[in-house]
């Protein structure tokens, strides 16, 4: 067959196609949808998947049924667990600086990005066995009883991450999450997804239970209301959204009395933006009486 490719002629590469993360694999979109990502130039860098309701569906399902052994995981092990995520991402940190570059982000504000991303996710290992001595407690009563109240994950947590910050502001609203002992499903920043992804390879190679942290990338037009209303999330934390948004989410938050976070307006580049009541936003208290003597 004849070359009919013209001499000199520039080569069209092959835009890479971003799958979803569920249950510890790399499916493709079951809507076998998929919208382009273009740079500032208007030229493709990729293609990424419209996850649609039944995706959804389904990495609620790996996340359910990965959360109670994951809870069950001392606190030394799922600490040490988010290290070696750290420890990983510092390997491809290069990696994720040329993503963050692809989607318009400059080349030192890229760095800083990853660099804090790292940092972030030591700061939530250190804080893995230290939270519940910070919030539980021993109650005083009034009885020959003893009363204390213990920190207990809150199940499934779905996090609607900030459209701004593709890469720390994911990992920084999954770390507090998962570190507690839930597990999530996370949808992924419209306009620079790619982090995301690539991070779910991190987590993919890394010791963190199959179906803990699911990713989803896509619309968040078509998605926030499956979040906020599915009967088998606990909570879910949303980092974007006007007025209307806030009360959609409420509302159908209410049906199955789901805990609803709202992160709006937060900085996350700054270290302000990293404390243990992120933690604690997803936790449970479950209060023990005990009688003294026999």
């Amino acid at each position: 067959m004849a070359n009919t490719t013209k001499k000199g002629a520039k080569r069209l590469a092959v835009a890479k196609t971003y799958k979803i993360f569920i249950g510890g694999q790399f499916p493709r979109t079951e809507s076998a949808r998929y919208y382009a990502l273009e740079d500032k130039h208007g030229a493709v860098i990729a293609n990424i998947c419209r996850s649609s309701r039944k995706d959804f569906r389904n990495a609620i399902v790996a996340a359910r049924g990965a959360q109670a052994g994951w809870a069950k995981a001392s606190a030394y092990l799922r600490g040490q667990i988010l290290y070696r995520i750290a420890e990983m991402l510092e390997g491809r940190r290069e990696q994720f600086v040329a993503e963050l570059k692809l989607q318009g982000v400059a080349q030192r504000t890229a760095e800083k990005e990853v660099d804090a991303t790292i940092d972030r996710l030591v700061y939530f290992a250190g804080w893995a066995d230290k939270y519940q001595q910070v919030f539980s407690s021993v109650n005083p009563v009034a009885s020959a009883h003893f009363n204390f109240s213990v920190l207990e994950p809150t199940g499934v947590v779905a996090i609607l991450a900030p459209e701004k910050s593709g890469l720390l502001g994911l990992v920084s609203n999954i770390a507090p999450a998962i570190v507690g002992g839930n597990a999530c499903v996370a949808l992924a920043s419209e306009s620079k997804p790619l982090c995301a992804v690539s991070f779910a390879e991190v987590l993919h190679a890394s010791d963190v239970p199959a179906g803990v942290v699911n990713i989803l990338t896509g619309y968040r037009s078509e998605l926030t209301g499956q979040f906020a209303s599915h009967m088998d999330v606990n909570a879910i934390i949303y980092c974007d959204g006007d007025r209307q948004t806030d009360r959609a989410v409420q509302i159908a938050a209410a049906d199955n009395i789901k805990r609803v976070l709202r992160r709006t307006d937060i900085d996350w580049s700054n270290d302000s933006s990293q404390h243990p009541y992120l933690v604690r936003d997803t936790q449970e208290v479950k209060t023990t009486w005990h009688p003294i003597g026999t």
